[in-house]
């Protein structure tokens, strides 16, 4: 499966949908909570939501990537997954909870608006998995 393929695969649309729709929904509420309560509480969500994005993005390609390599490898007995995807997908958590701990200790955001930013990916996914029942492609 070619990389071309991968972006015309079921679901593409939804997955870039889900993408910036987590980027949108984490800095409208990151900004709306700046305005309205807390600017500290704001930054946060909007630090929450990016990386939501970026552990979505990571795993959007840890996961083509492993297609890829099993799709490539469909005749072999025991098809081999390159170690690098292994480490993507394990260690994406670590990450963001190191960039977490940085950013509570430099920027002194409340650890809990960053976690709370993390749901966007959820709302995100959410609003376009409605979308896609009431306007099914076709």
């Amino acid at each position: 499966m070619e990389p071309k393929a991968i972006e015309a695969a079921p679901g593409a649309v939804t997955e870039r949908r889900i993408s910036w729709l987590t980027l949108l929904i984490g800095v409208v509420c990151g900004l709306l909570v700046a305005i309205l309560r807390d600017r500290l509480w704001g930054l946060g969500l909007c630090i929450g939501a990016a990386l939501a994005w970026l552990n979505f993005h990571w795993l959007k390609r840890g996961l083509d990537a492993l297609v890829l390599a099993s799709t490539s490898q469909a005749g072999r007995e025991k098809p081999r997954v390159p170690l690098g995807n292994y480490f993507g997908i394990i260690f994406r958590y670590g990450l963001i909870a190191l960039a977490v701990y940085v950013i509570f200790k430099v920027l002194k955001v409340p650890p809990l608006s960053m976690v709370a930013g993390l749901c966007a990916l959820g709302a995100a996914t959410v609003a376009a998995s409605v979308y896609e029942i009431l306007r099914p492609a076709g």
